[in-house]
């Protein structure tokens, strides 16, 4: 039933007829009202798609005495839920992808989604998400994709537990507005591919050991408050300058060179943004010689008059010396 132009709220007999179904989806549409219901009894539904509606409200809250959920991927995503997210998902072991991104969640990441074993994909972006990153969620060992961006985890730094969640492939902490150091144990997350830490507020260098990371294929540290040079590695240079713009990192693939010193300093050319001098000293030449030339000649008009003469005598000279080789 996705996109099929619903406008309404989900009936109470649905939510009690899911009890024998295993799929749903009633996503793209036009539903309002809470969500509680539905996701409250515990039925043996395996999916639940209800992202891109209206839908509002909290979570509910699943307490541990009651029937364990079997459901595998939720997605919730652009609706308008509200308030913290529930720490009971000790209750839902069987999840395998989480979208909960572009809705209006508040507080902290709940500790007990370190206890969702099979979780590969969790997607909460696009919220308001201020308080700690669970540790529990290094636990988490089949997770695969982690984004967190555009939430409100200001003034914290990347937590370094981040880096034992050993098979994560994507990583995403962009728009937060993260302080710190990069963790020099990102290093040892082999399996990485895509790395998104832009527009924070992280500072230092890059560790070294980001280089190793051999299957990197999309990295953006843009617009934080990194410094010193862009580690060399099989992969970092290969990827385009605005992966780096916004900092104060020299070296390739950023046009910017490495002193001896630390200082950085442009090497770019008259293909490039920097200024180009010699250009610049040819013009200054040319306008003051010509003026030095010109301005006696607009001003005083004896020099103007000897001037002209002088080049009247010249004249006077060539055409005499063409007659005279002619006739000869």
């Amino acid at each position: 039933l996705s996109n099929t132009g619903i406008i309404d709220s989900i009936p109470t007999q649905m939510c009690e007829a899911l009890s024998q179904v295993l799929y749903l989806n009633l996503s793209h549409n036009h539903i309002h009202g809470e969500i509680g219901t539905t996701l409250k009894n515990p039925i043996s539904i395996q999916t639940i798609d209800l992202s891109s509606n209206h839908l509002c409200g909290k979570l509910p809250y699943l307490s541990r005495d009651e029937e364990p959920m079997q459901l595998e991927f939720l997605n919730l995503a652009s609706n308008n839920l509200s308030g913290e997210i529930p720490d009971c998902w000790m209750n839902w072991t069987f999840l395998v992808d989480v979208n909960l991104q572009s809705n209006h969640f508040v507080g902290n990441l709940p500790s007990s989604m370190g206890s969702l074993s099979e979780l590969q994909s969790l997607q909460i972006r696009n919220n308001t998400l201020s308080g700690i990153f669970p540790t529990s969620l290094k636990k988490t060992n089949q997770l695969k994709s982690l984004d967190l961006g555009e939430n409100n985890l200001s003034g914290r730094e990347i937590p370094r537990e981040i880096t034992d969640i050993n098979g994560l492939n994507f990583l995403n902490l962009s728009h937060n507005q993260l302080i710190g150091p990069i963790p020099e144990g990102i290093g040892n997350m082999g399996s990485l591919q895509s790395i998104d830490f832009s527009r924070n507020q992280l500072s230092g260098e890059i560790p070294p050991t980001i280089a190793n990371l051999s299957f990197l294929s999309m990295l953006d540290l843009s617009y934080n408050h990194l410094k010193g040079n862009i580690p060399t590695g099989t992969q970092l240079q290969t990827f385009d300058a605005s992966s780096f713009i916004g900092n104060n990192l020299c070296g390739p693939p950023l046009p910017i060179n490495c002193s001896s010193n630390g200082k950085t300093h442009s090497y770019e050319g008259s293909d490039g943004h920097g200024v180009n001098w010699f250009f610049v000293s040819m013009t200054i030449g040319f306008v003051a010689g010509f003026w030095i030339v010109i301005a006696p000649l607009l001003i005083c008009r004896s020099w103007r008059y000897a001037y002209f003469h002088f080049l009247d005598h010249v004249w006077f000279k060539l055409q005499s010396f063409c007659s005279c080789s002619i006739s000869v």
